[in-house]
């Protein structure tokens, strides 16, 4: 509230309220969050390479216990000299220490989180009690020759990992490939070992079984010979007995 010009020191929420018509004056100030959007931010780069920012948002909050204080320092419409202000000279700062190419590619997806943290240390020296939630930050424009150049950069880059994922695969294969040979050979192996000591046991088992026979045969012609000696034995004590 305004009584005379001057700010007085009492807020109120939301609802029915009374006050004295042309001595008494308001203006709403949002404490919930918010966002700002901040628009066509010029950077100028290490190099001197002019780049422009369509649109950087700010997601900020206001405590309500700080309204009266952030509204003494810097009036109703806060947001202009602590954020849209601050944006453009943290990105002005920032710009100022990098060349294009960090700007644009190598460092532009920390740009936001930077920048949050940057907002928020002045906010906490300079209005206490507003809080920086978020930063989002769009690509920035650059000129057109650069811009092209990027896009062939970007091109050769994109046809470099393509034959580079191509040439993994095609190692990846002749791998594969190498190990189902390797297999093959082992399994070729183990078959022919297998086939070798069947081999090895079935000659065994002959052997055997030879020498089995030949003893049965030694061993028959041997009962054979004995029979007949035996017979002949008979026979000739047979003969001696009819002599006398």
């Amino acid at each position: 509230y305004y009584r005379g010009g001057a700010l007085l020191h009492t807020t109120a929420t939301p609802g029915f309220h009374f006050m004295l018509p042309f001595i008494t004056s308001y203006r709403s100030v949002q404490v919930t969050t918010q966002t700002d959007e901040v628009k066509d931010i010029p950077c100028g780069t290490s190099g001197g390479v002019m780049i422009y920012f369509d649109r950087i948002e700010v997601v900020n909050r206001l405590k309500p216990d700080a309204v009266i204080n952030v509204v003494r320092g810097y009036t109703p419409d806060y947001d202009k000299p602590l954020i849209f202000d601050k944006v453009h000279h943290e990105v002005n700062q920032f710009c100022s220490t990098q060349n294009l190419h960090s700007v644009y590619i190598d460092l532009f997806d920390q740009i936001d989180e930077n920048l949050r943290t940057a907002l928020q240390k002045d906010m906490y020296a300079s209005a206490p009690g507003l809080e920086i939630v978020a930063v989002r930050v769009t690509k920035p424009k650059i000129p057109e020759a650069i811009r092209r150049n990027y896009e062939l950069m970007e091109a050769e880059r994109t046809k470099l990992l393509i034959a580079t994922e191509k040439q993994k695969v095609v190692e990846k294969e002749a791998e594969t490939e190498r190990k189902r040979a390797i297999i093959e050979a082992q399994k070729q192996a183990e078959v022919a070992n297998i086939t070798y000591s069947q081999k090895i046991m079935e000659k065994d088992s002959q052997r055997k079984m030879s020498e089995i026979e030949d003893l049965t045969n030694l061993a028959r012609r041997k009962s054979q010979a004995d029979a007949e000696y035996y017979s002949a034995k008979q026979s000739a004590l047979s003969n001696k007995v009819s002599l006398f």
